[in-house]
């Protein structure tokens, strides 16, 4: 395919209905960048980040920052979607599976990222446009692969009911990206976002309030791809972090903690501070561990 009609096909929301949309999307998009990029430019102070430039046919627009680290190449896409396919049918066999973890998480940062990068060729005028199908999709492959394992997962309302001595007066009505329901009862709702940028308040106040109105410990969990952004000029680009490591603390320590929270890309930071590596985790563990515990 030319950049052209990825462009076309990555802005159509209609064509990412399953899992294999969007292995198949991510295929052609490797293979197009494989030898028609204008460069590939190397993050100046997180050497693992890179960006692509577009050609002409892009308007020479820089992407959004790819973790070489997890991005896979068109070379290995093949053999990782095999895997990607085995861990779907073999979920909870695949606990010790070191390699087969990684690859998970790595297939689905490519995937997502292939359409992420797509969209940061549109113009400049259309940024908010991109951001809001990239973001709209991701939701949407969560929940592909969330129903793909046997979750009962449902995205929109959930009703909460507003109780004043024993009687019903009203009912409030809250909009979830991902709601886990078994007979109609809500175990766990969850927040799919791209990055935590702007959102992270709002998830942990979510969680205060809803069990709070309800009166019940509803496990609050949140997924995210990456908290990372580009900084600097051509051709001098760095990544600048968009993770608040102290709103995260202070939320976690003196609100309520949150039941899971889960990346794709982890932040350094996520690995060595004592309380985030005890609340956040890559992505693989809320799909082979973590998401039965709400069940």
């Amino acid at each position: 395919m030319k950049l052209s009609q990825l462009l076309e096909y990555a802005k159509n929301k209609t064509k990412f209905s399953t899992l294999v949309d969007y292995s198949t999307f991510c295929e052609e998009y490797l293979t197009f960048i494989y030898d028609n990029l204008q460069a590939v430019i190397v993050s100046q102070n997180e050497t693992q980040y890179r960006f692509f430039q577009y050609k002409k046919d892009g308007n020479f627009n820089v992407t959004r920052p790819i973790n070489n680290d997890l991005m896979i190449s068109i070379h290995d896409f093949s053999a990782a979607k095999d895997s990607f396919v085995y861990a779907m049918r073999h979920i909870k066999d695949i606990k010790q599976e070191f390699e087969i973890r990684q690859t998970l998480n790595k297939f689905i940062y490519t995937c997502q990222q292939s359409i992420g990068a797509t969209l940061d060729a549109l113009p400049a005028g259309e940024s908010n446009t991109a951001r809001k199908i990239n973001g709209d999709l991701f939701e949407r492959y969560v929940r592909l692969i969330l129903t793909e394992l046997g979750i009962p997962i449902r995205d929109g309302i959930v009703p909460v009911p507003v109780i004043v001595n024993d009687e019903e007066l009203f009912q409030m009505v809250y909009q979830h990206d991902l709601i886990i329901e078994d007979r109609k009862k809500v175990k766990a709702i969850g927040s799919v976002k791209t990055s935590s940028k702007d959102r992270l308040d709002k998830i942990f106040m979510d969680k205060f309030l809803y069990n709070r109105l309800t009166n019940t410990e509803t496990p609050h969990f949140a997924v995210f791809l990456h908290d990372v952004q580009r900084k600097g000029k051509e051709p001098k680009f760095g990544v600048n972090t968009t993770f608040l490591t102290g709103h995260f603390k202070g939320y976690t320590v003196k609100l309520n903690p949150l039941d899971g929270v889960y990346y794709c890309d982890l932040r350094p930071v996520m690995s060595t501070d004592s309380i985030l590596k005890e609340h956040i985790k890559t992505l693989d563990c809320l799909l082979i561990d973590d998401v039965w515990k709400f069940l």
